[in-house]
């Protein structure tokens, strides 16, 4: 029989897009007591800060939203990319191994190089094209190396109402321009980060024990550009859109072509039906 002794969770980059999904749904999860820290409350990159912190409040789960995900600046910020996508991740292994908590971690799809025609299994290889997907993955490395409680989420094309996405950012173009060149090259699979949320509040609320690692994401494959074409339909935009290429975008970090992740293991592992990226988009764009 399960304990109804609450969960303590503390959830780490707080103020992030993913943190701020967990805190819009988490009075649905009566079962999960939830403490939120930014980085000016808690800096997850000083070592003595976060075990010092874990030994005043101990909790039995710690999420980590805290990421740095500027995908192309990461190529010249290489030394903040690992400390926080990296460094940090260590410092919240230390103080889960001492205090016996179990970590829940989000990854991207960034880990692997798309050269892969067919969805992505949680036992592929990984070779990251870019600073921002090897330090992702040197964080995963670590979290695998030294704790067996813990949950990594890959995790792809995030978006919702909050923070700063693809799809808020689509909406604001569109009210300023006419016409927009958009990437039609690059396949991969839209996340609605309030779903996330869901994912990582059930491992905790079902007492999930299939540690290990996983891929999320929403139902469906597509593009950039198709992407915002149903963007702009949702929100009744005539704008009129031009297809262009990974090479003439010209970024300054490469990204896979593919990066489609097969979410089938966390679906069986707790029992969820994973919607489709049109029908989570609708409510998304319906809540902005």
């Amino acid at each position: 029989m399960k304990s109804s002794k609450a969960n303590t969770i503390l959830v780490t980059g707080a103020n992030g897009q993913l943190g701020t999904c967990i805190k819009a749904i988490a009075n649905n999860y009566p079962s999960c007591n939830v403490v939120f820290e930014d980085s000016s409350s808690l800096d997850i990159t000083n070592r003595n800060q976060v075990v010092q912190y874990m030994s005043n409040s101990q909790f039995d789960y710690i999420i980590n939203c805290a990421a740095y995900t500027a995908v192309d600046l990461a190529e010249d910020n290489k030394e903040k990319a690992f400390e926080i996508n990296a460094k940090a991740v260590e410092n919240l292994t230390i103080a889960c191994k001492r205090f016996s908590s179990t970590l829940l971690h989000v990854s991207t799809d960034f880990v692997f190089d798309g050269k892969k025609n067919a969805p992505y299994l949680e036992r592929d290889s990984t070779h990251p094209l870019n600073y921002y997907g090897a330090s992702k993955l040197n964080g995963e490395q670590i979290i695998q190396q030294a704790l067996s409680k813990y949950v990594i989420i890959r995790t792809s094309w995030l978006f919702s109402e909050f923070g700063n996405n693809f799809v808020k950012t689509m909406v604001r173009l569109g009210q300023e321009k006419k016409e927009l060149s958009i990437v039609a090259d690059q396949y991969g699979s839209p996340t609605y980060a309030i779903d996330l949320a869901h994912i990582l509040l059930t491992f905790i609320a079902s007492s999930s024990t299939s540690y290990g690692l996983y891929h999320f994401s929403n139902h469906g494959a597509t593009t950039w550009y198709n992407f915002a074409a149903e963007i702009f339909k949702l929100q009744n935009q005539d704008i009129r859109l031009h297809k262009t290429t990974s090479k003439q975008f010209a970024s300054r970090a490469i990204r896979p072509k593919y990066s489609v992740l097969e979410t089938k293991k966390v679906k069986e592992t707790l029992n969820v039906e994973i919607r489709n990226w049109q029908s989570a988009l609708k409510e998304m764009i319906s809540r902005l």
